[in-house]
């Protein structure tokens, strides 16, 4: 959601600029400094839009001052000083482009175009505090199902004729050079950002204080988005199959934690990237094939949600790999595949096993992550 972002990317700098915290790139730096950021946390960091788009910056007594509008009304102005943040994207209109402050009553952003209920407001701190976001009535329908990487639910009848995930699947021997699937890489045009880790510790994340999250967000109870906000905390809240351990990263910083805690040093962060989005097509696999680390991993993968989480778990029975992959089109992409080398625990009803037609702990299973997963590879 691009208001979304536009709004974290303010609070992250209020952040840094108030309490001078790193910002979520600072921390990965900090952290992992000769680690390169994957493709899918560079997009979503909160504080892309001002990092991409800023052409000055001065700090002084009245605070920061941000401004990409080349001096031209309708431009990008953004103001952290005593009297909190303002953000004008406007053409000059009145009820037009987009309006953000951030002061003593928390954070307003309006992108409406005059008329009521139109357009995305978003409201973070004042009267209760938290972050409230209304998308009016050009809110897009969210899907909710359940994800095919836990690997202890049961697959139901529509997600295996309908779930695009379900060519992801293949197995170990079928990955060599000259080998074909049929595959779709897609792409999520939402792209929800990190929180910082400050402000993703003051919201709630648990099914006891589901009402207060919906609320806070300004999501109805009952819609097809609160049943996936419910679906994404209940997975999280589940307990591990034998042999992972799991943690639901509501921040940029919080993952990186988990992973360094249950890795040690990180050798690589990693994505499935594509050269371009294409129609599902045939795949052929090229040479290259590369084996990533030994059999430890933290795999993390994105969630639907109203901000950027991440379902990890590690396991120390996988085999990480990097394959190059080409179209029949032409489209070159570099996908991370993952191999479980021990299945047993996972739910006999899994999708994998269904469509693969076979039967836990017989085979290694290994299937492509969508480009918005990472895997952590250690040293």
């Amino acid at each position: 959601m691009k208001i979304l972002s536009l709004v974290l990317a303010l609070l992250a700098l209020a952040v840094v600029a108030s309490h001078d915290v790193p910002s979520p790139e600072q921390y990965w730096n900090n952290k992992l400094p000769n680690t390169p950021m994957p493709k899918v946390v560079q997009e979503i960091l909160p504080s892309e839009l001002l990092e991409e788009k800023s052409t000055s910056v001065n700090v002084g007594g009245g605070g920061v001052n941000v401004n990409t509008g080349k001096g031209k009304p309708g431009g990008t102005a953004v103001n952290v000083g005593k009297g909190g943040v303002h953000v004008n994207t406007g053409k000059g209109k009145a009820g037009g482009g987009t309006h953000v402050n951030v002061g003593g009553k928390g954070v307003g952003v309006n992108t409406g175009k005059g008329k009521p209920g139109d357009g995305t407001h978003v409201n973070v701190g004042g009267k209760g505090g938290g972050v409230s976001v209304n998308t009016g009535h050009k809110g897009k329908p969210v899907h909710v199902n359940v994800s095919p990487f836990r690997y202890n639910y049961a697959a139901t009848e529509n997600q295996i004729h309908d779930d695009p995930n379900v060519a992801l699947f293949f197995l170990e021997k079928d990955m060599h050079p000259g080998a074909t699937m049929t595959l779709h890489f897609t792409e999520t045009t939402e792209k929800p950002t990190f929180l910082p880790y400050q402000i993703s510790q003051s919201i709630p994340f648990s099914s006891n204080k589901l009402p207060e999250i919906l609320n806070k967000f300004s999501v109805k109870p009952g819609t097809e988005k609160a049943e996936t906000m419910k679906n994404t905390i209940k997975e999280c809240e589940a307990p591990s199959i034998l042999g992972e351990e799991k943690y639901c990263a509501t921040s940029l910083e919080s993952m990186i934690d988990f992973t360094t805690s249950k890795l040690g040093k990180i050798d690589k962060a990693v994505s499935t990237e594509v050269e371009k989005q294409t129609p599902k097509q045939k795949y052929t696999v090229t040479a290259g094939v590369e084996r990533m680390g030994g059999e430890k991993t933290v795999v993390c993968h994105k969630q639907n949600y109203a901000y950027a989480v991440f379902y990890c778990h590690k396991s120390e029975t996988t085999r990480a790999y990097m394959v190059p992959l080409k179209g029949a089109d032409g489209t070159k992409a570099k996908a991370v595949a993952v191999c479980h080398t021990d299945t047993s625990a996972w739910n006999p009803k899994h999708l994998a096993f269904q469509v693969l037609k076979v039967k836990p702990g017989t085979v290694p299973i290994c299937h492509f992550l969508p480009q918005d997963h990472i895997v952590w590879v250690p040293k």
